[in-house]
């Protein structure tokens, strides 16, 4: 299927035709509020044991911040696969890799593909990141395919979105449910064993809404 005809046949409300037309409005927003940069210090402040050459998923990509992130932190050389349903989301996020600079020493793909049909086979992944996508999804079923490209004793970061009255607001103009916090600890520890959750502190940007998981796959 072409990409005219991937349009054509995507629902008028389905997520990823909401970002597709939203997709500049979307990475400005996030370009503005610095959202990218409360991750990179959390990144730097809790580095991780990954191996050089490590195999890292970005579920659910979108423009690309959590990619740059990893980029901008990471000393070892990396290999990131970025995912995401919308095109034009995708075409944003390689460009704004391209335009850093960060991948020189990293290898950066970039892959279309839905969340709940990755198109990896199993254990292909030390690390997976994501952020804004589960909202979208039954969260059971989310994290077990996450779970499922995962190596054992591999990584996922999450940042949930949490109720609030800017959650609120973001469900509305992005059709996302926000996952209680009890429904997201409890569907995180059917998968992985929880190492951390982070608070960011109220006065970040990301504090608004957005926690950090940290989990490990036994």
């Amino acid at each position: 299927m072409n990409q005219s005809e991937a349009t054509a046949n995507r629902l008028p409300d389905s997520p990823v035709s909401i970002y597709d037309r939203f997709t500049s409005l979307y990475d400005l927003m996030f370009r503005i509020n610095r959202y990218g940069h409360s991750i990179e210090r959390y990144l730097r402040d809790n580095p991780l044991p990954l191996p050089a050459g490590a195999g890292i998923l970005d579920a659910g990509c979108g423009t690309g911040l959590l990619t740059l992130a990893l980029l901008r932190v990471l000393k070892r050389p990396v290999q990131i696969t970025a995912v995401d349903l919308s095109i034009s989301s995708l075409e944003t996020a390689r460009r704004a890799v391209q335009e850093s600079g960060t991948s020189r020493r990293h290898g950066v793909s970039f892959v279309q593909a839905n969340v709940l049909e990755l198109p990896f086979p199993d254990h292909s992944f030390e690390f997976v990141v994501t952020s804004g996508v589960l909202e979208y999804v039954p969260l059971q079923t989310g994290m077990g395919e996450l779970a499922r490209v995962l190596a054992p004793g591999g990584y996922l970061l999450h940042l949930p979105v949490r109720p609030s009255p800017m959650s609120s607001l973001l469900e509305l103009l992005f059709r996302f449910k926000t996952h209680p916090p009890e429904h997201v600890s409890e569907n995180t520890r059917r998968f992985f064993r929880v190492i951390e959750q982070h608070r960011f502190a109220p006065l970040e940007p990301i504090g608004w809404t957005k926690t950090v998981v940290l989990a490990q796959k036994p």
